[in-house]
């Protein structure tokens, strides 16, 4: 069987799916590290001059850790990856800028894990380009306040080294997520690949056989039809009984059938669409048509779409009730009805008894329909039927003879 198309499509998107569970999962084992970070500085806040209050300084020590805490549990969270870019820059922003006003406010404190802390964020997640600057533009910021605070030399070069190992650690991370994630894109693009190559050669494959079978059954079904009109048409000359004739005819028209069903086959390994429900309606009246068989179609239900193997095995199960009717019972009333159900479709061929017909054609008819073909139709479509979970009971019926189909949808 080769690949399906859908599936190929479909494996780039689980891989893409795993990737972004993966990165659920790794932001759920740093969790608990962001909720200490949060936590060292707010302790460091609490315990260094000047200390959260509300008023004069006290209370703008107090703001910039309330947003730097709220900032840091926003960026922590699990929906955190799923927002806007601008989104995650913004709140990474005023991480940051919170983060350097605690390090202006409180210098000698433990505040400087604040601004490192954002520069790891804004790293990782925000496109390279801006991550970078605003990881820059954080540092830089540092360092100013460092400055304006009076602080060392070492303090500041201090505090630059520490966001540049941050910094450079987020992108280790950050690379080697997206390596992983490219990888597995590049192994669902190569399986793609394998499968579309596994196809082409499939349809390669089908093409050769569809072109022997017109070339050999088609043209041998062409030769017998031709050579059985032939001996109809000497039949007739010779004056032969009619029904030798008829016999004869319905020969011809079933070696007719069989030619359009051999057509049938070729244009499927083509690639050319299979016949389905939709085309019941044309089949009945060519068996109305070709080998007067009187049936009537009706469907019920509101309709609804069926798999193109499905609808080939309901086509198949009318076409060989209907010739079996045309065989055994040429002439018998039909009811053709096709049932749109919850779940399932069932279709139903039944024909009445045979209506009194002029003593000498009918029995001659029968017995020359009946030795056309093998009997085994309605036993190959059941046994494919059970391969899809469907069911097919032929048997006899108050009216004469029903045939029922019925496959899950």
């Amino acid at each position: 069987m080769s690949p399906d198309p859908q599936d190929a499509s479909a494996r780039i998107g689980r891989a893409r799916a795993a990737a972004a569970q993966r990165l659920h999962r790794q932001r759920a084992l740093l969790r608990p590290l962001g909720w200490t970070v949060i936590g060292v500085v707010a302790g460091a806040t609490i315990t260094t001059r000047p200390v959260p209050g509300l008023s004069g300084i006290s209370s703008v020590v107090s703001i910039a850790l309330v947003v730097y805490a709220a900032a840091t549990a926003a960026a922590i969270s699990d929906r955190f990856v799923d927002r806007p870019n601008w989104v995650q820059g913004l709140v990474l922003a005023l991480m940051g800028a919170a983060g350097v006003a605690l390090v202006g406010l409180q210098p000698r404190g433990a505040t400087g894990l604040a601004a490192g802390a954002a520069v790891w964020m804004a790293i990782t997640r925000l496109p390279p380009a801006t991550g970078a600057i605003l990881g820059a533009a954080v540092t830089a910021g540092q360092s100013a306040a460092l400055v304006v605070a009076s602080a060392t030399a070492a303090m500041i070069a201090a505090a630059v080294l520490f966001n540049a190992l941050m910094g450079l650690a987020a992108y280790v991370v950050r690379a080697a997520r997206a390596g992983q994630d490219r990888t597995e894109g590049l192994l669902a693009r190569l399986a793609d690949a394998r499968d579309a190559q596994i196809r082409a050669a499939a349809l390669a494959e089908r093409g050769r056989i569809a072109g022997e079978l017109h070339d050999v059954l088609a043209h041998c079904l062409s030769g017998a039809a031709i050579q059985l009109q032939g001996a109809r048409v000497l039949l007739t000359r010779e004056h032969a009984g009619t029904g030798s004739v008829a016999a004869v005819q319905r020969a011809s028209e079933l070696v007719n059938e069989g030619l359009t069903n051999a057509r049938i086959a070729v244009g499927a390994l083509r690639g050319e669409p299979l016949p389905g429900t939709a085309d019941l309606a044309t089949l009945i009246e060519q068996y109305k048509h070709d080998l007067l068989v009187p049936a009537d179609y009706t469907v019920n239900g509101p309709p609804h779409p069926v798999p193109a193997e499905i609808g080939l095995l309901i086509y198949r199960c009318a076409q060989e009730a209907l010739t079996n009717i045309a065989r055994y019972a040429p002439g018998a009333p039909t009811t053709v009805a096709l049932h749109y159900q919850p779940g399932s479709t069932v279709l139903s061929v039944e024909n009445r008894s045979t209506p009194a017909g002029p003593p000498t054609d009918e029995p001659a008819q029968t017995v020359g329909l009946a030795g056309v073909g093998g009997g085994h139709g309605l036993t190959g479509l059941h046994e494919r039927l059970q391969n899809v979970g469907g069911t097919l009971h032929a048997g006899p019926s108050p009216q004469g003879w029903k045939v029922e189909l019925q496959v899950p949808v």
